[in-house]
């Protein structure tokens, strides 16, 4: 006999459990929590949040993929991340209760469950695994923010487009890296798109990148990695 449907369909309520913020929670704490929220669609384009906004809500995004965007006093666009579900959101603001750090667009299609703030801070006073994973991930996205200010106070532009594909390919575990558009790779940045347009050509005038549409290949990480001081081949 075949195993029934129902028997074979993980509840709703299973999807939190994805989250990695909420990984290890038992399945009666994550369906208080999936019947706590409030599940929304957002098709690609549409803002989830906008920066200064309250916070009254964690999104927990259960798929798709969300870019935070913000701008400079000049009027520049930067994008300060991309992330993909299961992912919360923006977790910051729901604790400082000062509003959106940035602006959250959707990038793809996205299903989103927006769980009351204040169900969000007691979970965190209640369960220690969920306080100490937002105390990681607060302080990994903290070294990151600094050391993207370092890298834009003194790295040259060919150097911090050198060092953030090694990143990706790191974080992917993969030498082909998504690139999106050169307007979205330049708001990552701190960049013009011209700018990156020609530290894209010279990484791969001297064979250090492959770019096809919208995707990068790294052949050899290794001698990229010597860009990321502004090294040329040849010189020390």
């Amino acid at each position: 006999m075949s195993p029934s449907v129902s028997a074979d369909t993980p509840p709703p309520y299973a999807a939190l459990g994805a989250v990695p913020l909420l990984a290890g929670l038992g399945a009666d704490r994550l369906r208080e929590l999936w019947a706590a929220s409030v599940r929304r669609r957002h098709p690609a384009g549409q803002v989830l949040g906008h920066a200064g906004a309250p916070a009254t809500h964690l999104l927990l995004l259960l798929r798709g993929t969300v870019a935070a965007t913000g701008h400079t006093a000049a009027g520049r666009t930067v994008r300060h991340g991309e992330w993909t579900g299961p992912r919360a959101l923006d977790k910051v603001a729901v604790i400082d209760g000062l509003g959106h750090t940035a602006t959250l667009i959707a990038v793809t299609a996205c299903e989103v469950a927006a769980l009351p703030r204040d169900r969000f801070l007691a979970l965190t006073d209640d369960v220690a695994s969920v306080r100490a994973h937002v105390l990681r991930v607060l302080a990994a996205e903290a070294r990151q923010q600094q050391a993207r200010f370092t890298d834009a106070a003194t790295l040259p532009a060919e150097a911090r487009l050198a060092a953030w594909l090694l990143a990706e390919v790191a974080a992917r575990r993969d030498t082909v890296v998504p690139l999106g558009t050169q307007q979205e790779l330049a708001e990552h940045l701190g960049l013009s798109r011209v700018t990156v347009n020609r530290a894209l050509h010279r990484l791969r005038r001297d064979g250090l990148i492959d770019v096809a549409r919208r995707t990068v290949r790294v052949p050899a990480p290794e001698l990229l990695r010597l860009r990321t001081s502004g090294a040329h081949p040849g010189t020390a």
